[in-house]
């Protein structure tokens, strides 16, 4: 590849690189936690979004789970936290719930990546424990008996230690 090709490979990937945001910053650190952390990527605009929000859905989790910590970022909405729809759906002021948002913009070059992961589409879910990604929901509206159920899993320690491997069965 000739120097011109090279300069233009290694500007093209500087491009797509984007520096980490305040959400990002505050979610990765805040992922690191032992405890269970529900990551939700939304926008006020998106229907699936307002769909979740209208079926009550979130707010019963934030209820039911007091002790997991839920981070609503919004995301593709110009800097716009969207607290104005979780206030009016009674989620904002819940003691285990943080509101964030992401500068990017709306239209255009919206971001592709948050906390280090891919983001295509929201509504877009994801579940930690100990800095660890238990579930990742990339595409769509939660359906929240699995929600809980992805929760549940989460908490619980398991271990194939003890196990027959499959050469010994």
């Amino acid at each position: 590849m000739s120097a011109g090709g090279l300069i233009l490979t290694a500007l093209v990937a500087a491009a797509s690189l984007r520096a980490e945001s305040p959400a990002d910053q505050q979610v990765i650190e805040a992922i690191k936690s032992p405890d269970l952390s529900v990551v939700h990527l939304w926008a006020p605009w998106c229907s699936n979004c307002q769909a979740e929000l209208k079926s009550g859905g979130w707010l019963k989790m934030v209820k039911d789970n007091p002790q997991v910590k839920f981070y609503f970022v919004s995301v593709w909405n110009g800097g716009e936290d969207g607290r104005a729809m979780l206030t009016k759906f009674q989620i904002a002021d819940q003691p285990n719930v943080r509101i964030l948002a992401d500068p990017g913009p709306r239209t255009g070059n919206k971001i592709k990546q948050f906390a280090g992961l891919p983001l295509s589409w929201i509504p877009t879910t994801w579940i930690y424990k100990g800095g660890d990604l238990r579930y990742a929901l990339n595409y769509g509206e939660v359906r929240f008996p699995v929600l809980q159920q992805f929760l549940a899993d989460s908490k619980s320690e398991w271990s194939h230690k003890g196990e027959k491997s499959e050469e010994k069965l």
